[in-house]
């Protein structure tokens, strides 16, 4: 058997809370031409709707020029308005919620799945791809084994892609090795002491091999 002509994965940034996408643009950029990037999970401070847009609007700007998909972290009512590509919604009764805002014509992607059933609801539902291991609002998230254990069922028996959250530089490794199809890189990759261009491309190297389905 050979990977010759497989995927390889990808990875998947995933913003602080913005609040002046101005003042963001230069590390978003820098972490974009660092790696293979798929999607960029913009995640942004509260505030009233017509800020969040405009808010969203500027990043878009910013990601889509290099052929990479905005989604918005929540917000699925105003992602057709912002110029995203779609939107991440955490919670399966909130995902199947806001499915009809953003199907068939933008991505809705599946978080905070607490269980394979959750997961398998969202699959069935129409979720473009799930995501295991992010934190949840008060940052708990599964510990690492069972995060693998999650991912590797996933990649082996469904069709969908599924997402590894990776909360730390040395879970990327890992949590590639399992066959999900793509790496969550978290906030830490924006303080990195390496600077973000340096993080992600560290985090690209760690990538595991094409993946076999």
């Amino acid at each position: 058997m050979t990977n010759e002509g497989a995927p390889r994965q990808r990875l998947y940034l995933v913003t602080p809370r913005i609040e002046d996408p101005v003042s963001f643009a230069k590390d978003l950029d820098a972490a974009l031409a660092a790696g293979d990037i798929a999607a960029v999970l913009l995640r942004l401070a509260d505030a009233d709707e017509r800020t969040l847009i405009n808010r969203a609007k500027a990043v878009a700007a910013i990601v889509q020029r290099r052929d990479v998909a905005l989604l918005l972290a929540e917000h699925p009512e105003i992602a057709a308005r912002a110029g995203a590509d779609g939107a991440h919604i955490g919670g399966i009764e909130r995902f199947v919620a806001a499915l009809p805002l953003l199907k068939p014509d933008r991505i809705a992607g599946a978080g905070g799945l607490h269980s394979r059933h959750d997961a398998m609801l969202a699959g069935e539902s129409g979720a473009d791809y799930v995501m295991f291991g992010e934190p949840d609002r008060r940052g708990r998230r599964p510990p690492l084994s069972e995060l693998k254990e999650r991912l590797a069922w996933w990649a082996e028996l469904f069709e969908i892609p599924c997402i590894g959250h990776a909360d730390h530089p040395d879970e990327v490794a890992p949590l590639s090795r399992t066959g999900a199809d793509f790496i969550a890189l978290g906030e830490w990759i924006w303080s990195a002491p390496e600077g973000v261009a340096g993080a992600v491309a560290a985090a690209a190297e760690n990538l595991a091999a094409p993946i076999l389905r």
